[in-house]
């Protein structure tokens, strides 16, 4: 299947970069989506899904093991033969069930042998990849917090029926929602890395240009992928470039200072608002190939990683992307 190309998404520049640095640090902890219905937010998240080159997966293995992790896994997986396989991506079903999300005993295989064996749940299977749940702030709150926990320390454990079951569950978990149909908990909320706002465009040159690109997909999705595959292959290898240049950046402690400062004049809750502009700002520098992690990486990053941490503030009713502009502007000039 033919998805709609990364580079060919009109606009939304925030929401890609947010995607594009998550793909380089899985350690910045998934990315929430808030904006309105139609502004492309899964189509951003598959496309950069399918943009990725295929991974290998030891073959016959049910839970997407790497080549040099054969049986680490309830599966006897000791294949020495492998095969590539897509980047995951799996939608999470607002209806989805605890056992369909963790996994469950294999009621087919108890019935038929009478044996306890253990089936795979939605985690295993976007093991290596992304997992995608639209309208998160519609899900119930206990599915939620079992995704952030699961993703933050990429293992799943299953204890119930008798099965005990330990995997691997490393994923990207990105999550979209519409303000307007509620509020995702200041709890759960906390717990994404990175949150981005996204909006119909006013500029009608873009919106032009967005039905136009949807017109030329839907006409000839192979061409129009073919169109945009050299753009995408230099998305692609910047993504590879930075995910190496990554482990050999330091941040220097200037900048950890400017994190803290800032995150302690917008009054972000807690302190994983430090943690994550830490690791965004040089994730940034990794995708834009600089040597070194610098204020301005900081500065381009703080709006995704704090706008969601602030305290709500009864005598300032400015927005929160707002009073983080406005807190680096005094700060820094």
């Amino acid at each position: 299947m033919v998805r709609f190309p990364f580079s060919a998404i009109v606009g939304q520049d925030e929401m890609k970069l947010a995607l594009l640095i998550a793909a380089v640090d899985r350690a910045i902890g998934g990315v929430m989506v808030f904006g309105d219905r139609g502004t492309g937010k899964s189509t951003a998240a598959r496309a950069l899904a399918a943009l990725l080159p295929p991974i290998a997966v030891v073959e016959g293995c049910r839970f997407g093991c790497a080549p040099g992790e054969e049986g680490s896994c309830p599966d006897p997986c000791h294949s020495t033969k492998s095969r590539k396989q897509p980047v995951p991506f799996v939608d999470l079903p607002l209806g989805a069930t605890e056992d369909r999300v963790l996994g469950a005993l294999d009621l087919e295989r108890a019935l038929r042998l009478g044996e306890k064996a253990y089936e795979p749940g939605l985690l295993a299977k976007a093991h290596r990849g992304f997992l995608y749940v639209d309208e998160i702030n519609l899900l119930e709150d206990h599915l939620v917090d079992l995704l952030l926990d699961v993703a933050a320390s990429r293992e799943n454990v299953v204890e119930r029926e008798g099965l005990s079951v330990r995997h691997r569950a490393s994923f990207v978990l990105i999550g979209s929602g519409n303000p307007e149909e509620g509020e995702l908990r200041p709890q759960l909320l906390d717990r994404f890395g990175l949150s981005v706002e996204v909006r119909t465009p006013d500029d009608i040159d873009q919106r032009v240009a967005i039905m136009e690109r949807c017109a030329a997909f839907e006409q000839d999705p192979a061409a129009f992928a073919e169109r945009w595959a050299a753009d995408d292959r230099k998305v692609l290898n910047q993504i590879a470039r930075g995910q190496k240049a990554i482990a050999t950046l330091e941040v220097p402690r200037a900048v950890l200072e400017d994190a803290a400062r800032l995150s302690s004049a917008v009054g972000a809750d807690g302190l994983r608002g430090e943690l994550t502009l830490m690791r965004a700002a040089r994730a940034l520098a990794a995708l834009k190939g600089a040597k070194a992690v610098a204020r301005k990486h900081l500065l381009a990053v703080a709006p995704m990683a704090l706008r969601h941490r602030l305290r709500r503030d009864v005598l300032d009713e400015t927005g929160s992307t707002a009073r983080i502009e406005r807190a680096s502007e005094e700060l820094f000039g």
